[in-house]
C-alpha cells in the first residue's frame, strides 16, 4: 500500500475507485466497504484509493471538541496495510480546505486528482463548504465529470457508525472482550517508553512507562490487563495497569506494563501494545502488601490466560 501525505502526491494517470471517510477503529463494517473497493477494482480494472483527513474535520472546526478516537493516524495507517488496499491519502484538513464548494472538491480533489472513475460512498455522504452538497449532487457531477457513484445502504452505514459507538462505550466502560470482537483483533495503544518513578520495580514488578503523545487517542477505563506486544521481533506478554496508582498516592494517569520474563532496557523504544483481557478494576489497597498480594494475583490470572490462548 503507498500512502500519500496530500492529494497532489498521487499520480492522477491511475484511474481508481474511491472510498472517503475516518474509518477509525477498521472494524467489521469498514472491512466490508473495503472488500467492496476491492471487488469492484479487479471487476473494472482499476486501482483501490482511501481518502481520509487529518487532523479529523472536528478537531479543525469545533476547536473545544474532546473528541476522542479508537486509532491514530499511525495506527490507521499500520492497520489499513493488511486490507489489500493499494492507495490510502491522508490529505490534511485545514479551514482552508473545508471552504472548498461542493464542485471544487469533486473537480480538483476526485476528478483531477485522484482520477476517479468510481466512488463507493455512503447515502448520507455530504460534503462542500458548509457540507451543503448531498449524494444527489455527487451522482449529478459524476454525469458531468465520467464516474459513477456506488451508494452503501443505510444499512452497512448504521453498521458502521454502531459499531464505532459501541467500540468506543465499550472501551470507556471496560468491555475490551465486545470492542475486540467489533474491532476484528485486539485493541492497541502505541507510544514510547519513557522514565516513571520507578515504583514498579522496588515492588519487583519493573514496568514500562507508556506515553502516548495523541491526545485524542482514547484510553480504555482505568484498570489491570493481560497484554502483547512484538519486541525486537519477538512476542512478548505481559499485564498492563492503566490508571492513577492511588495506592501509592498517585494523581496523574499512567500506562505502565510488567512484560513477563523479559529483562531487557525499553527506555525509548516505541511499542504497539495489545490489550487481549481486562482483569480488574484499579483499587487502593490498603498499603504496598495489599497492592503486591493482588498484583501477584493479577500475574498469576494473566499467566493461566496466556496459556489457554496459546493452547499450552
Amino acid at each position: 500500500m503507498k500512502i500519500y501525505n496530500k492529494v497532489s502526491e498521487f499520480d492522477s494517470s491511475i484511474p481508481t475507485v474511491v472510498t472517503i471517510g475516518t474509518f477509525d477503529g477498521i472494524h467489521l463494517g469498514h472491512r466490508k466497504i473495503i472488500q467492496r473497493l476491492v471487488d469492484t477494482a479487479k471487476k473494472e480494472n482499476l486501482q483501490t484509493a482511501l481518502l481520509t483527513f487529518y487532523p479529523h474535520p472536528r478537531m479543525v472546526l469545533q476547536q473545544s471538541s474532546d473528541l476522542k478516537l479508537i486509532n491514530t493516524i499511525d495506527e490507521r495507517k499500520l492497520i489499513l496495510e493488511e486490507t489489500g488496499l493499494e492507495h490510502l491519502i491522508v490529505h490534511p484538513f485545514t479551514l482552508e480546505f473545508s471552504r472548498l464548494t461542493a464542485r471544487e472538491y469533486v473537480e480538483d480533489i476526485l476528478v483531477k486528482g485522484l482520477n476517479a472513475k468510481k466512488i463507493v460512498i455512503g447515502y448520507d455522504h455530504h460534503f462542500g463548504r458548509n457540507r451543503t452538497a448531498d449524494i444527489e449532487d455527487l451522482k449529478a457531477f459524476g454525469k458531468e465529470f465520467g464516474f459513477e457513484v456506488d451508494e452503501i445502504s443505510k444499512q452497512d452505514i448504521e453498521d458502521v457508525a454502531v459499531s464505532s459507538t459501541k467500540i468506543r462505550r465499550s472501551l470507556e466502560e471496560g468491555d475490551l472482550e465486545k470492542a475486540n470482537e467489533y474491532l476484528t483483533q485486539p485493541f492497541f495503544l502505541s507510544g514510547e517508553v519513557i522514565r516513571g518513578k520507578g515504583l514498579g520495580r522496588n515492588m519487583g514488578y519493573p514496568t514500562a512507562n507508556l506515553k502516548v503523545p495523541e491526545s485524542y487517542k482514547l484510553i480504555p477505563k482505568e484498570g489491570v490487563y493481560v497484554v502483547a506486544s512484538l519486541i525486537d521481533g519477538d512476542k512478548r506478554f505481559g499485564m498492563m495497569n492503566i490508571g492513577t496508582n492511588p495506592t501509592v498516592g498517585g494523581q496523574k494517569q499512567s500506562i505502565e506494563t510488567y512484560f513477563f520474563d523479559l529483562d531487557k532496557d525499553l527506555y525509548g523504544k516505541h511499542l504497539h501494545i495489545q490489550l487481549l483481557k481486562r482483569i480488574r478494576s484499579e483499587v487502593k489497597f490498603d498499603g504496598l502488601e495489599a497492592l503486591i498480594k493482588a498484583m501477584k494475583a493479577d500475574e498469576i490470572f494473566a499467566r493461566n490466560y496466556i496459556k489457554i490462548i496459546n493452547n499450552e
